[in-house]
């Protein structure tokens, strides 16, 4: 599968992704799990470069889930470490390829260094106008919504909002991702069968792509590959078959 197998006039506008695989990568190799994330950081550099080649508009990778904070205190310290210095190292290619960075999630939760060091790289970005790489950091989407209702709340109880005006569309601004068009293609490596909490509202009608690939091992064929899959697939979203066509 190559980037010619795809057809340029239907590509997914959004697609997210879940970088599953990383430490178990590592420990079939007998190798700390910190090996596998830092190997994974390849595969978001393969990945990004990927998309933006293929002119799709927006990226978005599960980075760090509010979940992720309960690990070893070790494997967090480690990760926020890799984090911060892969997004410095790339953000000199990510300005040479236009792409612009973002990132959505509990930010208040990351340590003050590793977050003003992100923002930076955000705003050394802010002027590029091609895809959009969002980073999920410290991101759940149950704290998503819980938010995203007490931020309506707090705008009724101010008088900014009437109660009648909720409706999906309102709802979506009050999201992290507000502005941005919902995923239409979601993919999960290393081969779990689930969503994990993640863009629970933004994927109702995506398309999912599972690979048991681990994240340090996919690549840019297997990214296509997914392209492709989507690209073949019929979406209804709750029409049948006849009304779509």
């Amino acid at each position: 599968m190559n980037i010619n197998d795809i057809d340029p006039e239907r590509l997914p506008r959004h697609v997210a992704v879940i970088m599953d695989g990383n430490g178990r990568w590592a420990q079939r190799r007998g190798l700390p799990r910190s090996h596998g994330h830092a190997e994974g950081v390849n595969t978001v550099r393969r990945i990004t470069e990927a998309a933006s080649e293929l002119g799709i508009g927006y990226l978005t990778l599960y980075t760090f889930s509010t979940e992720n904070w309960n690990r070893p205190k070790e494997e967090v310290d480690a990760l926020m470490h890799l984090i911060v210095m892969a997004i410095e190292r790339e953000t000199p290619d990510l300005i040479r390829n236009n792409v612009r960075l973002g990132m959505i999630g509990d930010i208040s939760r990351l340590p003050d260094e590793a977050r003003k060091r992100l923002e930076k790289c955000m705003a050394d970005t802010s002027a590029c106008t091609g895809l959009t790489l969002t980073l999920a950091l410290s991101y759940s989407s149950r704290w998503e919504i819980t938010r995203a209702a007490r931020l309506f709340a707090e705008d009724v109880a101010a008088g900014r909002r009437n109660p009648a005006e909720m409706d999906d569309e309102t709802f979506a601004s009050y999201l992290a991702t507000a502005g941005m068009p919902d995923p239409d293609l979601l993919i999960r490596t290393g081969g779990d069968h689930r969503v994990s909490n993640y863009l629970l509202w933004q994927i109702a009608y995506a398309e999912i792509v599972v690979t048991d690939n681990f994240w340090p091992d996919y690549s840019r064929e297997d990214f296509f590959k997914a392209v492709y899959d989507y690209q073949n697939r019929e979406r209804r979203f709750g029409l049948t078959s006849d009304q779509i066509k």
